[in-house]
């Protein structure tokens, strides 16, 4: 790995450190600085390790929904999952046509078609539909993201779990201590294992080891 690489890389840990801490800790200002980093510091590295177009348009379509989801406003809400759904779209692009098990979509669709099931009656009436079609559109890219191998695999599996404990906040069903902590702990690990899988699939083990 080049200088830049592992610089990049420790600067990515540091900033996931540093934000899982103070979602910990309460301490909110850790939050606001450290999070609208991670997605940067991680495209930044996937970048000099050759990552393909639609990677880091998806690493940084996701610190879009980072920064947006920092507010509490409606609005940003919608804005950001926005913009994460368009980083879903090119994740799904940059997986394209490779096989992927059916017996796995099957169990992705049944969780899906439950998930919004239960969901649906506590959401605000606005964002049902909204969050049904995001699910949707989530689980293809997590199902899909098994053709690149078990880590991308893992990754997006990480996401739809991340993503899910969202929307149980806003169903306002009851959580778990620090839920905020279990939303970001998700996420990073998701966002880093796809990066990593992918590069992997791509380029091969050597190029990839940290």
């Amino acid at each position: 790995m080049t200088t830049p690489s592992r610089t990049l890389f420790g600067a990515f840990l540091l900033a996931a450190v540093v934000d899982l801490v103070s979602l910990l800790a309460g301490a909110d200002l850790g939050h606001q600085i450290a999070k609208p980093l991670l997605m940067p510091l991680l495209a930044a590295y996937a970048v000099t390790r050759g990552a393909p177009k639609p990677l880091t348009a998806a690493l940084l379509l996701g610190w879009g929904g980072d920064v947006f989801l920092l507010s509490d406003a409606d609005w940003a809400f919608l804005v950001g999952m926005g913009s994460f759904a368009a980083g879903h779209v090119c994740y799904l692009v940059l997986f394209g046509r490779r096989r992927t098990s059916p017996a796995l979509g099957a169990l992705y669709a049944a969780a899906l078609l439950t998930t919004v099931a239960l969901l649906w009656p506590d959401l605000p009436a606005d964002l049902r539909i909204p969050v049904a079609g995001y699910s949707l559109l989530l689980t293809a890219m997590a199902y899909r993201s098994s053709a690149l191998g078990p880590l991308a695999g893992l990754g997006g599996a990480l996401f739809l779990l991340s993503d899910t404990l969202i929307a149980t906040g806003v169903a306002e069903w009851p959580q778990l201590p620090a839920p905020d902590f279990w939303v970001m702990l998700t996420y990073i690990a998701a966002q880093y294992l796809l990066t990593t899988g992918t590069l992997r699939a791509m380029y091969g083990e050597r190029r990839t080891t940290v």
